[in-house]
């Protein structure tokens, strides 16, 4: 049984602990959180010890950084001087600038510790397999992609400290869209070029709304638009692919729902990619990964890196 200690009890953290609790073989032993109340109430509620200073962990496998985006690196480094923890999960994203990727990842190896980056949205069904899909060949050369992330993100939402902040937030990209600008690199690999023009129409630190058009090394061009100024309530996120052999149509909560298939040679796929959950069952997987050692299924390295200079290069 792997033992875990959660660091950061905010929004993220409830979807990390229903993973936890529906993976055998991995256990939440302490919780901790800068706000002593929400770790003391976090605590009580799974019947687990809190604390307030993360270097005060000990005897756990696994530390699992949930704390504001811009802290991600600094907090999960010093969990790794700190603590005799040997993995350090980081939520999305490990950071917001590739300089401080590096930097994160040369003080993880001085400490002799291993990174888990949170790329959930890689691990659901139908991403996994338009992934095989394109890689297969059987789409011939893809030409051109379309993605839009339309949500919404109440003025309730942005009045939580760090939202909205330039230091810990970094925009639409990096704390909503990011596992799509994960998604299209994933898809496409490194950008060639782009053109981003961004807004912040709510008067925030960073920009709320992003459209950005790209061309990728593999010839692929296509727009990523993204928004959290949709009226009351998430409105739409979509993924077009046009290519030689076929133009393929996602939709839903997190991609699980083909909306329009035209390949040749195939028929739609009748498999059933239902997630009846807004993050997506990909947590569960990746604790899953953990609990039967399977590193192997993390991002390499160099794929994270050049990941986050896609979204550096969008976002700036």
């Amino acid at each position: 049984m792997k033992k875990i200690a959660l660091v950061g009890c905010g929004r993220i953290s409830k979807r990390h602990i229903e993973a936890i609790n529906n993976t055998e073989g991995v256990e939440i032993i302490l919780v901790c959180d800068i706000n002593e109340e929400r770790a003391k109430a976090t605590g009580a509620t799974l019947g687990v010890p809190y604390i307030t200073d993360y270097k005060k962990i000990t005897g756990v496998d696994i530390v699992s950084v949930l704390t504001p985006s811009g802290l991600h690196p600094r907090h999960a480094a010093e969990i790794a001087e700190n603590t005799d923890a040997p993995y350090i999960v980081v939520e999305k994203p490990i950071s917001i600038t590739v300089r401080e990727s590096y930097e994160l990842f040369s003080r993880i190896d001085k400490a002799g510790k291993t990174l888990l980056p949170v790329y959930q949205n890689r691990y659901n069904p139908l991403v996994a397999f338009t992934k095989e899909l394109i890689d297969s060949g059987k789409l011939g050369k893809v030409h051109q992609f379309i993605c839009n992330v339309l949500w919404n993100r109440n003025d309730e939402y942005f009045n939580i400290d760090w939202h909205g902040t330039k230091e810990l937030d970094g925009g639409v990209l990096y704390t909503q869209a990011s596992h799509y600008v994960d998604m299209i690199h994933f898809f496409f690999g490194d950008l060639v070029e782009s053109k981003g023009i961004g807004g912040s129409l709510r008067n925030l630190d960073v920009y709320d709304s992003i459209s950005a058009v790209c061309r990728f090394y593999s010839g692929v061009v296509g727009t990523i638009n993204a928004t959290v100024d949709v009226y009351r309530k998430n409105y739409l996120t979509e993924f077009t692919i046009i290519a030689e052999k076929g133009t393929i149509r996602l939709s839903g909560t997190n991609l699980n729902k083909i909306d329009f298939w035209d390949v040749e040679g195939m028929e739609q796929p009748d498999m059933d990619f239902t997630i009846d959950h807004v993050y997506g069952k990909g947590h569960d997987t990746m604790y899953e990964y953990i609990a039967n050692e399977r590193w192997d299924m993390f991002p390499s390295r160099k794929d994270i890196l050049s990941g986050i200079a896609v979204m550096e290069k969008l976002s700036y």
